[in-house]
């Protein structure tokens, strides 16, 4: 038996069905394999096993063709391999076909596969004017006990945030956005070294500081690490990883899709012809910095989150109570979880796979849920 990965069968279509199935296969992240020289067993065998996975299969002589989901492909090779147990070579390349189109982020010691298990990435602003949480987290015991509850709940990844880019934000000096931030940095890696320690700065001096800690494997800028060369000149000999956001402040677009995916193009191909390694990247669409503040710019970002996972890069949901609530509910902000939630669940389905939250335990939960049906596949013993 030989299996081939026919994914990028499309990939340059000559016609219109061909454009159809490569976005298809892209935007719902499926692959398409190939199995051959199979024996008449083999591909009985075969076919029951697929039609448990609910897939359009077409047999043809010694051969089948089918489309499986990514996220499904590890149970699928789990049951392969109960199978056909003695096809170590066709296992051995059905792992390596998962391999290829999986989607890791490589930060600090950290080599992650997103879509075996998204991130559940914390946020913790040490300010009095973020747009949530400000003014809530800003004494030494009370940002310790946040921490504590954060870890308890099961937070991959903790952001600290000592600046705030909120609509309208006043700017804090170096030192003072430093002096917010430092003490838990330390704090965090002598208690907690288990947690994934993250910053959200703009500033390059900031992240000098982060940098010569050795203890910050993230960071987030909302300017996307390109408006300063020293940044990418400080970052590329690390193993940080790079957070970069579109941000349309300043822009009002024509098209807006077709605008982001150019801005993640060239910004991509900035960040690594800088000597930062494809893999250390992640995106954030920017919901939220529209021209127009929680404006429908955001629900167009919302729902085009699939557009992007042709980069296959992780790419970041980031829409934890944010001001669509209070636009289209009237919610205050403390009342605005389950419309979060419902946004993130079908961004989620869709690509993202980084959840940036002010809610944890909620979010596992959504995160368990959509990867408990994801792999809801039923098999008689």
């Amino acid at each position: 038996m030989n299996i081939s990965d026919r994914t990028d069968t499309f990939k340059n279509p000559q016609n219109f069905a061909a454009q159809l199935a490569h976005r298809t296969l892209v935007q719902e992240r499926q692959v398409f394999l190939q199995f051959t020289d199979l024996t008449a067993v083999q591909q009985a065998t075969l076919k029951k096993l697929l039609a448990n996975f609910d897939v359009v299969s077409q047999s043809e002589e010694t051969q089948i063709q089918t489309v499986i989901p990514l996220v499904a492909l590890n149970l699928f090779i789990t049951q392969f391999k109960k199978h056909f147990a003695d096809q170590s070579s066709a296992q051995t390349a059905l792992k390596a076909i998962y391999e290829h189109h999986t989607v890791y982020w490589d930060y600090g010691s950290h080599h992650r596969d997103l879509i075996e298990a998204p991130l559940i990435y914390g946020i913790l602003n040490i300010t009095p004017d973020s747009f949530y949480d400000g003014g809530r987290f800003f004494t030494p015991e009370n940002i310790k006990a946040q921490i504590a509850e954060m870890v308890a709940a099961g937070v991959d990844v903790i952001e600290l945030g000592g600046q705030t880019t909120r609509p309208g934000f006043k700017e804090v000096s170096v030192s003072e956005e430093l002096k917010r931030i430092m003490p838990y940095i330390d704090y965090l890696h002598q208690t907690y070294p288990q947690i994934t320690l993250a910053v959200d700065t703009y500033k390059y001096d900031v992240m000098k500081s982060l940098v010569a800690t050795g203890y910050v494997n993230i960071i987030n800028d909302v300017q996307a690490f390109t408006n300063d060369p020293r940044k990418l000149k400080l970052l590329a000999p690390t193993k940080i990883g790079l957070l970069t956001m579109h941000s349309s402040r300043n822009t009002e677009y024509q098209n807006l899709t077709r605008e982001m995916r150019t801005f993640f193009t060239t910004n991509l191909a900035q960040l690594t012809a800088a000597g930062i390694d494809r893999t250390r990247i992640a995106l954030d669409p920017g919901i939220g910095y529209a021209k127009v503040a929680d404006g429908y710019q955001d629900y167009a970002m919302m729902r085009n989150i699939d557009q992007f996972n042709d980069f296959n890069r992780p790419t970041m949901i980031a829409i934890s109570r944010k001001g669509f609530g209070a636009k289209l509910f009237g919610l205050k902000k403390d009342d605005r979880l389950p419309v979060t939630l419902i946004a993130e669940t079908y961004m989620a389905i869709h690509g993202g796979n980084i959840l940036r939250v002010h809610d944890i335990a909620e979010t596992k939960q959504l995160v368990k849920m959509l990867q408990t049906i994801y792999n809801g596949y039923w098999f008689r013993d």
